[in-house]
């Protein structure tokens, strides 16, 4: 062993070896197949530069991209039953949860915050399709009534941004009575006179879309999102015929009258804040995250001039 092996050999193999690149550092996009870099897509809130894909965003990143400089504040969720069906298919449901929870970072399927837009104070839930397919179980529920009573209290409009697969399974009859519990959290936002606006992501099926995601003041929803009660597969079996082009899709559903817009993800802030200050009888906010100039008094006219 000299010098030349100690020291020289393992520097030229430092220099010349072969550098891995992380493998998250790009991603392809599902409809186009271009490959995009990780920075350029998460700067585009995650929607395809080429052919304007949306692809799935979590609810932090979504609020991260919604807030006046990303800043918000969660709300608290009372916590329901862990497991109270003592639910076990191929595996137990506390396991199920353990393991979304160590896959997306979150307690659960929804967040809950408060902040500005456009320096519009606002309440806003979003669900999360990556846990457990965004299904609504009690804790949804749960997270709906915290949503709607934060908003009441503080006399905020309420946006739900809701992404699911329908009801949580694993809990049965207590999911589906979540329906009913987050019509009358809606009921309380109408009553007190305080705006509701859903924005439907894709996707949003089942019994969400029969219960809070259909009973707001203003449907937006993003483009290609699906949104149904039953999905196309189903009812093509159930029929036997073949559906239209598109069937079930936002633009289908906005050309029938069911939605209000549909509004790519990158222009959602600017028109949610917007709509807010519209029914609240606000002035439109000035560009630039600059609340509108206060109305002055004109000086009156001096007689003899």
């Amino acid at each position: 062993m000299n010098w030349i092996t100690n020291y020289v050999r393992p520097r030229i193999n430092s220099i010349f070896s072969r550098r891995e690149t992380p493998e998250n550092l790009w991603q392809k996009c599902d409809e186009c197949g271009t490959m995009l870099f990780h920075r350029e897509l998460s700067g585009n809130q995650n929607v395809c530069t080429n052919c304007g894909h949306h692809m799935a965003i979590t609810p932090r990143e979504r609020f991260n991209a919604l807030f006046d400089n990303g800043i918000f504040t969660e709300v608290k969720v009372p916590e329901p039953l862990a497991d109270p069906l003592q639910f076990r298919d191929q595996k137990k449901y506390p396991d199920r949860m353990k393991a979304a929870q160590k896959q997306t970072g979150e307690k659960e399927a929804m967040l809950v915050a408060t902040g500005e837009i456009g320096r519009t104070p606002i309440v806003a839930a979003a669900q999360d399709f990556s846990f457990m397919g965004g299904s609504m179980g009690m804790y949804v529920g749960n997270a709906i009534i915290a949503a709607a009573e934060e908003a009441v209290k503080l006399k905020r409009p309420l946006i739900l941004f809701s992404a699911a697969g329908g009801a949580r399974m694993q809990e049965g009859i207590l999911s589906l009575m979540q329906m009913p519990r987050t019509t009358v959290a809606i009921q309380m936002l109408k009553e007190a006179g305080l705006p509701y606006i859903v924005v439907l992501t894709h996707p949003t099926t089942g019994g969400v879309t029969a219960s809070y995601a259909m009973l707001g003041d203003v449907h937006i929803a993003e483009p290609n999102a699906l949104i149904c009660f039953a999905g196309p597969r189903v009812i093509e079996q159930t029929i036997r015929e073949k559906l239209p082009e598109g069937f079930q899709r936002a633009e289908y559903l906005l050309d029938h009258g069911m939605l209000d817009r549909v509004t790519p993800r990158t222009k959602l802030r600017d028109e949610l804040i917007s709509i807010v200050r519209l029914l609240l009888g606000m002035p439109q906010a000035v560009k630039g995250d600059l609340a509108p100039p206060e109305p002055t008094a004109k000086p009156e006219a001096t007689a003899g001039k």
